[in-house]
This record gives C-alpha cells, sequence and structure tokens, in this order.
C-alpha cells in the first residue's frame, strides 16, 4: 500500500450521504415525501423557510414544527488485487478481495426546527435549525490484513480498508423574511448561519519510500501511524434568496439561490505526511481542511388541478466542482430532478409521493498507471494522484446513490395540531476503479507490488420522517 492508500483512507473522512451528493433531498417531511421539491411550489411554510423562503407567504397563521430523520445508509466497500497477510510463516496471498465489508456506521439522526410568524399582511419572518447535509463511514476492525512493506523484525502490515471512521455533520440555522410584492408574486431571503463538525481517522503506512526492482518500483513501508487529529468543529456564514409566483393557486413557480458556505475544519488530519508516508518522528502534525458547501441554483413549477391534489417538479443545479475539497477530489455538478404530488383525502389526512434523480457526482475516473507521486490534486499542501482521489471517494466519500422513491402523509388532529411523516428509499448504486494487477507469476503489471486492481463502493439508503406541528 503505498503513499496513495495513506493520504486516502485519511479522506476517507465522513459519510452518511444523502442522495443529492451529500445533501439530503428534503429537510422536512412534506418536502421530502414529495421528492425534495419546494422551489417552484409550496409545500409547507417551515419547510420554505430552507428550499424558497418567498413561499413562506403561504403561512396564514402562526406555525412551530420539529422533528428529525432517521437516517439508515447500507454502504458497502470492495478492494481486490492485494497481497492479504496470511501468517508470519507463509507467503502473502495476491490478488486478495476484501469482498463487500459493511461499514458499522448505519444510523444517523436529523434534526429540524422551524418557526414561521406572519408579521403583516405582507410580510412573514421565518426561523428554522436544520441538519441538511452529513455523512460516515466506519470500517474499523473490518476486512482483512494487507502487506504494506518489511522492517527488521518481519513483514508490515495494515487493515485493507484503513479502520476508517470518519463523521460529518452539517446545520443551517436560517433566519429568513418573505415580503408579498402584490397577490401573484413574493420574494425572500435568508441568512445561512452553518456550523460543521468533521471527524477523520485512519491508520495508513509509514516510514514509506521507493524500492526499485526489475519491474519498476514500489513503496515499501516500516511502520503504521494513525493521522486523524479528533473531532474539529467550524462555522460559516451565507445567503439565500428567492421569488414565488402565484397564479391563482392553480399555476406556481419559484426560483432560489443559495450562495456557497465556507467552512474551514482545524487540525483534523495530517494530509501532508499521509501523502508521503513519513511522518517526522512518526508523529504527525495535523493540517487543516477546507470544505465548502457548494452554491445551488433551483427552479420549479407546480399545478393544481383541483383544491384536493396538486403536482410540482424542480430542477436544482449544484456547482461541487468550483467548491473547495470537493473540487479537489473530482466531484461533478448535479442537476437534481425531484417530483412530486400530495393529495387530501379527507379535510384532515393528505397523502404525498415523489421521485428524486441525480447523477451521482462521484465518477469512474480509473487510475491506471497513475500510482506515482506525481499529483492530479492538492489537499491542504498535499499531493493526490488518481488512486488516492479514487480511494477516498469510494471507500471515505460514496455519496454515489442517483434514485429515490419516497412517500408520505400528514393527519391534522386538531385545528391546531398535527402530524407529518415520510419514506425515503435510495436504490443501491455502485462505482467501482481499477488500474493494472498482480499478473500471479511473481510480476506485477503495476508500479506498486500494494496498489489493488480495483476500489468498488456500493451504497443504498433508507430514511424516515418525523414532525410535530402547532399552528398558533
Amino acid at each position: 500500500m503505498k503513499k496513495k492508500l495513506l493520504l486516502l483512507a485519511v479522506f476517507a473522512s465522513s459519510v452518511a450521504f444523502a442522495t443529492n451528493g451529500d445533501d439530503l433531498i428534503g429537510v422536512t417531511p412534506n418536502s421530502e415525501a414529495m421528492g425534495g421539491i419546494g422551489v417552484g411550489m409550496p409545500v409547507g411554510s417551515v419547510d420554505s423557510i430552507f428550499r424558497n423562503p418567498a413561499w413562506m407567504d403561504i403561512a396564514k397563521n402562526g406555525k412551530v414544527q420539529f422533528g428529525g430523520m432517521l437516517f439508515m445508509p447500507s454502504v458497502k466497500a470492495n478492494v481486490s488485487g492485494f497481497n492479504e497477510y496470511n501468517g508470519p510463516t507463509a507467503f502473502p496471498t495476491p490478488n486478495a478481495s476484501t469482498g463487500d465489508v459493511n461499514s458499522n456506521a448505519n444510523l444517523f439522526l436529523v434534526p429540524e426546527i422551524g418557526i414561521v410568524k406572519r408579521i403583516n399582511s405582507k410580510l412573514v419572518f421565518g426561523i428554522g435549525a436544520f441538519g441538511v447535509s452529513g455523512m460516515g463511514t466506519d470500517y474499523n476492525g473490518k476486512g482483512p490484513l494487507q502487506v504494506v512493506g518489511q522492517n527488521s523484525h518481519g513483514i508490515v502490515t495494515n487493515p485493507a480498508l484503513s479502520n476508517m471512521r470518519t463523521t460529518l455533520q452539517f446545520m443551517r440555522i436560517i433566519p429568513a423574511l418573505s415580503y408579498q410584492i402584490n397577490p401573484m408574486i413574493s420574494v425572500g431571503a435568508g441568512i445561512d448561519f452553518a456550523y460543521g463538525s468533521l471527524d477523520m481517522e485512519a491508520t495508513m503506512p509509514s516510514g514509506c519510500g521507493p524500492v526499485q526492482t526489475p519491474n519498476g518500483y514500489y513503496f515499501n513501508c516500516t511502520s503504521t501511524a494513525s493521522y486523524g487529529g479528533g473531532q474539529s468543529q467550524a462555522l460559516g456564514i451565507g445567503g439565500q434568496v428567492g421569488i414565488a409566483f402565484n397564479f391563482g393557486n392553480f399555476i406556481y413557480a419559484g426560483l432560489n439561490y443559495q450562495s456557497p458556505i465556507s467552512m474551514t475544519y482545524r487540525h483534523v488530519f495530517d494530509f501532508a505526511d499521509a501523502a508521503s508516508g513519513n511522518p517526522k518522528n512518526n508523529t504527525p502534525s495535523f493540517q487543516d481542511l477546507k470544505l465548502e458547501q457548494p452554491q445551488e441554483i433551483g427552479f420549479g413549477v407546480g399545478f393544481a388541478p383541483t383544491d384536493k391534489w396538486n403536482i410540482g417538479a424542480d430542477v436544482r443545479w449544484i456547482d461541487w466542482e468550483d467548491a473547495d475539497g470537493y473540487k479537489d477530489f473530482g466531484w461533478k455538478n448535479q442537476y437534481v430532478f425531484a417530483l412530486g404530488t400530495s393529495y387530501k383525502v379527507t379535510p384532515k389526512l393528505t397523502l404525498r409521493a415523489g421521485f428524486n434523480y441525480a447523477r451521482s457526482p462521484i465518477r469512474s475516473n480509473n487510475f491506471g498507471t497513475n500510482l506515482s507521486p506525481n499529483s492530479v490534486a492538492s489537499v491542504s499542501g498535499a499531493p493526490f494522484n488518481q488512486y488516492a482521489i479514487d480511494y477516498f471517494n469510494l471507500l471515505g466519500f460514496p455519496a454515489i446513490t442517483e434514485e429515490a422513491i419516497t412517500v408520505g402523509g400528514s393527519y391534522q388532529f386538531t385545528n391546531t395540531f398535527g402530524i407529518s411523516l415520510a419514506y425515503e428509499h435510495d436504490f443501491q448504486h455502485s462505482v467501482t476503479d481499477s488500474g493494472y494487477c498482480y499478473n500471479g507469476q511473481g510480476a506485477y503489471t503495476s508500479p506498486s507490488a500494494y496498489s489493488p486492481c480495483s476500489i468498488t463502493a456500493k451504497n443504498a439508503e433508507d430514511a424516515v420522517n418525523v414532525a410535530l406541528e402547532w399552528r398558533f
């Protein structure tokens, strides 16, 4: 395994995913149950604080809503084509595979709370706190041992999945205002105060250096080290503006812009030494990581054929390619397509359903022969090659799900109290990147004897969202 693996595992940082990259498709049950719509038509005044503040204008009364989401990803990793350690008296097993290894990070609680209050006939104020992004993988103690080198005491091994343990939590606290220009047009704006928490831990090779062989070179590592710097918190600020068009409660349209939010996580990981595999005196020196939540533009339309039934569609563009951190790892921009509908069965009961699709921002970028120290990206000043990027994205940040179906509903028990529910299922999606492998005859067709043939990530997700609502 090589310096590349090192720095990768390092970044196998935090993930729990959420369908649209690392963003949840919806922050309240109403929006989530309708596929994440809410830009082009109203789905609830509290949800509008986040998705398009102009739609807060639909609030006839004050409203308090709070709840949370149980987010349940099913993440698997598979690394193949490496030398597996099988005991001090036996030869390593070449071209071994970890098989599908399940991440232990499979349950997350995402909170939500919001208050909306009409100030006068034209002005509405709202404030909400939403968990909007999150991730996490946990491969601690999982998978076989990989031979990464040797020292005077014998063979040096490291867990093939590097004992990666990562968590990322991202929350927005948004005070917002909506103003009705006329009965058809409303505008809104909000300030996004952001809080983030990132923890990255990985055990990776250390004391690494090149060794020349007739077949090229590989990296021999004489020990291992822990490169994580512990949990780091960060604060950031951004904003959003929106506009909403209501044509007689029959046809709706809306547009919303969210600015990027820059976050810097201090001393979170030793990227530089992990990249070289040579921390000074085997003591890591931790660097900062700048991870920017990207800007986003959304447009949507809605149609209400009757007073009981409506249907809406949104298209959102998420700019991962220009966001610090994500762009370094080759994330691609996303176009998110969301479709949702609701039907009022009775005056108290409303049912909802939706669909959401966005192509994964992580694409196949086969590392091939690019296993040398030459970098194609830099993270916190450390060079990353294509192998390191692939390893990081697929084992550490497998935000690769693409298609989701959603259902839900709400029930109004009294004029002032109700409950909303939503269920989301994201279908399993997998991505595999590959390079050159051990040929089984004592030679390697790759520059490194410790590099795997392929890296695979699989991800499927389920989520249950519940919120209680009081009107006043």
